[in-house]
């Protein structure tokens, strides 16, 4: 154990997943937002949290309710140590947001523990306790955030259980905008305007897009990036939830984006870009149509973040 250590402060970045094309199977990392939490080890051998701020009050501190508490004794568990710890969470992002909010706080949590411990774990690892969180947050033990959130890049999450998770190459002109609009889009709510059932022609041609965005992953090849990041499964349900949707994605495909869609399970979209000039232009042209709409709208323009979560003090 790091012993030596009076307290640890670590950053989690906010995530978008599925990218289209891959429904809980692609995530990558944005440079930011994303989530703080600080651990202060104690002599009680239980979890405690302090104080969580930057929520409005809308998190609970009981430990077997709040997400990063749930994920560290997850961890705690297997290592059979009774470690006590206080736990500090400062949200930087969004609840509800479609960034992967509650992925954050949960491998802010667990990374941080994992020092504190002495790193009995790899990143990798890490990722089947952070995804108890993820049960609790919205009902299923899903990896497209948490595991972005912990390694950086753009990942695929073949399984969790057992774990399988794949590193892939990301292209250095490729950006990322975001755009959240001020409404709350619950994560259960988003999963059932989801298709029961989908027939061949619709699997086909996603798996089709799936196994064409890794390749154009690794080969560099933004054209065929842009033909295959098209969701036909989650999409036509879905962006009827999120105001404006059709005219944001109009918008950026206009304005040279490779690709848009929803965030995660929304009401965030996303539009993936080449260059940084583009992406300038898309995100006003995406920022422009929420303002004629006089709906309040945050904006966040990301290089792909290839480290994922990091401690920031010591």
């Amino acid at each position: 154990m790091a012993k030596n250590l009076s307290k640890i402060t670590v950053f989690a970045p906010a995530t978008v997943a599925n990218l289209a094309c891959g429904f809980d199977v692609f995530g990558l990392a944005l440079e930011m937002p994303g989530d703080e939490v600080t651990l202060v080890p104690n002599n009680k051998e239980i979890l405690q949290i302090k104080k969580i701020s930057g929520d409005d009050g809308k998190l609970s501190s009981a430990i077997n309710e709040n997400i990063a508490a749930i994920s560290i004794q997850a961890m705690l568990n297997e290592l059979n140590s009774k470690q006590g710890f206080d736990i500090y969470l400062k949200k930087k992002m969004p609840l509800s947001s479609g960034l992967g909010s509650s992925a954050a706080s949960s491998v802010a949590g667990v990374f941080a523990a994992n020092e504190w411990m002495g790193k009995p774990y790899s990143r990798k690892e890490l990722v089947k306790f952070a995804v108890e969180g993820e049960r609790v947050a919205c009902g299923t033990a899903h990896a497209d955030n948490v595991a972005p959130s912990l390694l950086g890049g753009i990942v695929l999450c073949r399984s969790v259980f057992p774990l399988d998770i794949i590193e892939l190459p990301v292209p250095k002109q490729l950006f990322l905008v975001v755009v959240h609009p001020h409404v709350e889009l619950k994560t259960r709510d988003s999963r059932e305007a989801m298709p029961k059932m989908i027939d061949i022609k619709t699997g086909t041609a996603q798996w089709a897009n799936t196994a064409a965005t890794v390749s154009a992953l690794y080969e560099n090849d933004f054209e065929l990036l842009s033909r295959s990041l098209i969701d036909h499964v989650a999409e036509p349900g879905r962006s009827k939830l999120i105001p404006c949707f059709d005219d944001v994605k109009k918008a950026a495909m206009e304005n040279g984006a490779l690709a848009c869609s929803i965030s995660g399970s929304g009401p965030s979209i996303f539009a993936l870009v080449k260059g940084k000039k583009s992406m300038d232009q898309v995100a006003k042209a995406m920022k422009l149509i929420y303002k004629k709409a006089n709906l309040g709208v945050d904006v966040y323009c990301s290089s792909i973040n290839k480290k994922g979560v990091q401690v920031i003090k010591k």
